[in-house]
């Protein structure tokens, strides 16, 4: 079962999706020897294939996810297939985390309108990898849940629910909703900046694109948040409570916070100035008080 394989201390990370493919395999042999359990790249349409495969090639034990696959990009058969073909290439270790997307995003570079009804959709998208000639198991996939019905989706159909940009207080009620036997691997950001001025605007400058996309706007002031907290880059009480910065032992407690709320995983996603660089020095100087 994919909740048994998967623990311990991730990396997400879009540089080891988009990065120079050799630097890239070998910068996932070194964190697979660090002993983060589990990468996970992006997807936002493009061949999203061909990167997990060079990660799997780089690898030996760690599990490859995606956080997540974009269903709106890519169809049921396709991701079944390539699944399998993974599978029989580099054994059992792609975990397919598939995601709805946001509205702003699919209707721009797709068509307006194509974004309608994402829980029958993502529905009929498990249908299809269910149907599919090689079925992608339900153990080997979970949802970017963040809702109670998408929440609930992922408790029935899949292994569980990859929630993206919470608090440990959503990771408490992701718990909830998937229920006690479902996997849930967090994904948390960090600065690894002990100076607040220099940490939050890193931390602004992540932030500052999902702070317009109601999916998590409106699981954020589930939470209690309001209004007011998404302003102007975000308040500091908003911005703290979703990255977490300062030294090792800071970062350290907030995963424990995750993992106290109810994750089994939590993958930390490194924030530096450079978005597009890799945070190898971050990566490793982690490590120890992670992994």
């Amino acid at each position: 079962m994919t909740t048994k394989r998967l623990s311990g201390t991730g990396i997400w990370s879009g540089a080891l999706r988009y990065g120079d493919a050799a630097l890239v395999a070998e910068l996932a042999a070194e964190l697979e020897e660090l002993g983060y359990s589990t990468l996970w790249i992006p997807d936002v349409g493009g061949d999203v294939f061909g990167p997990l495969a060079n990660l799997l090639a780089a690898t030996s034990t760690a599990t490859i996810a995606t956080g997540i696959l974009n269903v709106w990009m890519h169809t049921p058969e396709e991701t079944a297939i390539a699944h399998a073909q993974l599978t029989t290439n580099h054994g059992g270790r792609f975990l397919c985390g598939l995601g709805i997307g946001h509205r702003p995003f699919i209707d721009h570079v797709m068509e307006p309108g194509t974004y309608q009804k994402p829980i029958d959709t993502m529905a009929r998208y498990l249908d299809g990898l269910d149907a599919a000639v090689q079925p992608l198991a339900p153990s080997d996939r979970v949802l970017a849940a963040l809702g109670p019905k998408m929440l609930e989706l992922a408790r029935l159909r899949t292994a569980g629910t990859h929630p993206y940009l919470v608090t440990p207080e959503l990771t408490k009620a992701a718990r909830t909703g998937i229920g006690p036997d479902g996997l849930v691997a967090s994904e948390q950001g960090v600065v690894l900046e002990t100076d607040p001025t220099k940490a939050r605007e890193i931390a602004r400058l992540h932030l500052k694109t999902y702070l317009g996309l109601p999916n998590y706007t409106n699981n954020w002031m589930r939470q209690g948040f309001t209004e007011e907290d998404l302003e102007h880059g975000g308040s500091d009480r908003l911005v703290d409570s979703l990255v977490v910065w300062g030294d090792e032992a800071t970062i350290a407690a907030r995963v424990q916070q995750h993992r106290d709320a109810g994750a089994d995983h939590v993958c930390i996603q490194v924030l530096t100035e450079d978005q597009r660089a890799f945070p190898a020095e971050q990566w490793r100087a982690l490590a120890p008080a992670l992994t």
